[in-house]
């Protein structure tokens, strides 16, 4: 029993410490610059080195996409955007997941029940923080983008994909 208690203990404070250092999100994105998400096929990104990245994407973008960072909860806009539309990765455009598959999970961060299709996001298993979890992150750019948990209950596919708002832009659906 002193034992479990140790572990939560230990992965609170691990959360609050990862909470705590998290990025706020600037309300200035895509949606309202009307600077369209960066979509470039001829770029071959895994020829990209860490200063290219850091030339395209903005601090906070780089800290999530290229070194696995976490936003914190509740500060992306796109955690309460229900417009109709297509989320895409911030890293290279690639097309991601479709607004009519994203639900409100209360968990602070945008979440999709399933992705546009399987070869758009490739899953890790992730053991950092203590913990196994499944990291998803873009198959184009290789950008991280957040975790996929199986506790979407009353979803479809019974999956939950947390996505951290940062890395993705928004294109809305044209009327």
């Amino acid at each position: 029993m002193k034992l479990r208690f140790i572990w939560f203990y230990i992965l609170l404070v691990l959360l609050l410490w990862q909470c705590r250092s998290g990025i706020k999100v600037s309300s200035t994105t895509a949606t309202q610059t009307g600077k369209p998400p960066m979509n470039d096929s001829n770029t071959d990104f895994s020829k990209l080195n860490d200063e290219d990245w850091k030339a395209r994407l903005t601090p906070d973008e780089y800290r999530v996409l290229r070194q696995k960072g976490t936003e914190r909860p509740f500060s992306s806009e796109f955690e309460t955007l229900w417009d109709s539309g297509t989320y895409v990765c911030k890293g290279c455009g690639s097309e991601l997941f479709h607004s009519s598959t994203k639900f409100d999970a209360g968990c602070g961060w945008p979440s999709f029940y399933q992705g546009i299709s399987k070869d758009r996001i490739r899953e890790i298993t992730d053991y950092s923080h203590g913990m196994i979890r499944t990291e998803v992150v873009c198959a184009k750019c290789g950008g991280h983008l957040g975790h996929v948990f199986n506790d979407g209950y009353g979803q479809p596919t019974g999956l939950r994909y947390c996505i951290n708002g940062i890395s993705l832009g928004f294109v809305k659906k044209q009327p």
